[in-house]
């Protein structure tokens, strides 16, 4: 375990010295309100919290203005409307304001469900069309920089009051509705074999090794549901997770299906044995080294900025990362037992068949 984990520290020290940095600055990963347009000589990216916005409700508006490279830029003057995209009537205007730093968040209250489209401006360097004072009119054309010596991006926003529950409620049931057919579906075949005689009562031992396959996909399905919002500082955060969180789902459910479509033959001649005991070994030694590599990837991460960190500073413990890893602790030495029991229970039933 401490070399895995070791390989782990390696895997990061070398990912930053090799990868440049990005800078995401968001809460998290916008994909349905929000995104990122050019603004002149900036990058300019849009979010909103909460992601699926509703009317009657405080919205929070955040920017993220940087440059090309993906770098903090300073003292930037902005000016932000809101116009209904149905009327095409400006409904808020918040005026030029001078930002220490490109990064900075509004409140609005959207009025109904509709269509909606934010116009961000950034002024150019010469402020010499930029009046404190006054409010900028409206504009039928939104992009329209006639008579303001600045740049425009437009962003287009959705506000409805149940897509954000739906989108939820149709993701989990993506996620969760396929393993729960799973499950019920070796149940179904697992009692119709007991019956036929195939199968014994499982021992203290079998059991077990179900337990540490459910950890497997427990900790799989806690990867699934925090990969979105690691997305905000950087995209590849988001697929590292989801590829992780796959991974561990697929290891859990292999050997499930390893264990129900091998238990029939595996009493009855030693090749039967060895093929099957080279089936777990394969697999374990994937979840063993999958397992250790991501405990080793948290514990640097939580130690020292992690490779692409838009912040160059080290990740904050929550709940899910204390969960997922307690979770994948269990694991780690589940899988170890799991590999000695496997082999003892081969070498065991090749004496019997002699």
């Amino acid at each position: 375990m401490c070399i895995l984990i070791s390989t782990g520290f390696f895997l990061c020290y070398i990912s930053n010295l090799l990868i440049p940095k990005s800078y995401g600055h968001l809460d998290h990963f916008p994909h349905y309100n929000g995104g990122g347009d050019g603004v002149g000589r900036y990058y300019a990216y849009m979010g909103m919290d909460p992601e699926y916005a509703r009317p009657y409700e405080i919205t929070q508006i955040t920017f993220s203005i940087q440059d090309f490279n993906g770098n903090d830029v300073y003292n930037v003057e902005t000016m932000v409307e809101i116009y209904e995209t149905l009327t095409g009537q400006r409904i808020a205007i918040y005026p030029w304001t001078l930002h220490n730093v490109g990064d900075f968040k509004i409140n609005y209250v959207f009025p109904k469900i509709g269509n909606y489209q934010v116009v961000l401006s950034v002024a150019n360097n010469n402020d010499s069309a930029i009046n404190y004072n006054e409010i900028d009119p409206p504009r039928s054309i939104l992009g329209n920089t006639q008579n303001c010596n600045c740049d425009r991006a437009v962003f287009n926003v959705s506000i409805s009051s149940n897509f954000g529950s739906i989108y939820s409620t149709t993701m989990l049931m993506a996620v969760a509705g396929p393993i729960i057919v799973f499950g019920v579906v070796l149940g179904l075949t697992y009692r119709n074999r007991r019956k036929g005689g195939i199968y014994s009562k499982l021992s203290e031992k079998e059991m077990l090794k179900y337990s540490i396959m459910f950890l497997a996909i427990a900790a799989g399905l806690v990867h699934l549901a925090i990969f979105s919002e690691h997305g905000s500082r950087h995209i590849y955060y988001s697929v590292f997770l989801l590829a992780a969180g796959v991974a561990q789902i697929a290891y859990g459910i292999s050997y499930v299906l390893i264990t129900l479509t091998n238990e029939s033959i595996y009493y009855k001649n030693k090749d039967s044995v060895m093929t099957y005991y080279r089936k777990t070994v394969i697999l374990n030694l994937f979840g063993l080294l999958g397992t250790g590599v991501l405990l080793g990837l948290y514990t640097y991460s939580v130690i020292f900025p992690p490779p692409l960190s838009p912040t160059n500073e080290p990740e904050a413990i929550d709940l899910a990362g204390v969960l997922d890893k307690s979770l994948e602790i269990v694991l780690f030495a589940g899988i170890i037992y799991l590999m000695k029991w496997e082999k003892q229970r081969s070498q065991n039933q090749l004496v019997n068949i002699k």
